[in-house]
């Protein structure tokens, strides 16, 4: 029984991840002090409508992204489940909750540590 389904689509430069079928919805969320709608994850698309998310950005809403949390240039993405907010670290050389941890150099021993999907460059 396929009990995911993997939503895959490209947004500018932004890969979507998985989740349940039930989980998916058409909605906008603040990405880089702007609104961005489409399709994807309920958790990645807080906002209903695009008028919703331009409320937001005037502050009447509260914007978790502004001011920015992420470190080192990554992007913040406003999201519903805790801490409200994902940072975007692909190409900045950094990872973690908020792109505060340096990626582990190429080749050297990493103990069997797993290699974060962030530091990986194609």
């Amino acid at each position: 029984m396929l009990t995911k389904i993997i939503v895959v689509f490209i947004v500018g430069l932004e890969l979507c991840t998985a989740c349940d079928m039930d989980q998916t919805k058409q909605g906008c969320r603040i990405q880089n002090k702007a609104c961005s709608c489409g399709f994807g994850c309920i958790s990645e698309y807080r906002y209903d409508t695009m008028a919703e998310c331009q409320n937001a950005l005037r502050g009447r809403r509260r914007d978790i992204c502004n001011p920015n949390p992420c470190q080192h240039g990554g992007s913040c993405i406003q999201i519903s489940q805790r801490p409200k907010y994902k940072c975007r670290c692909e190409g900045t050389g950094y990872f973690g909750l908020k792109c505060s941890r340096a990626c582990p150099t190429p080749g050297v021993d990493l103990n069997d540590a797993i290699f974060p999907y962030e530091c990986i460059v194609i």
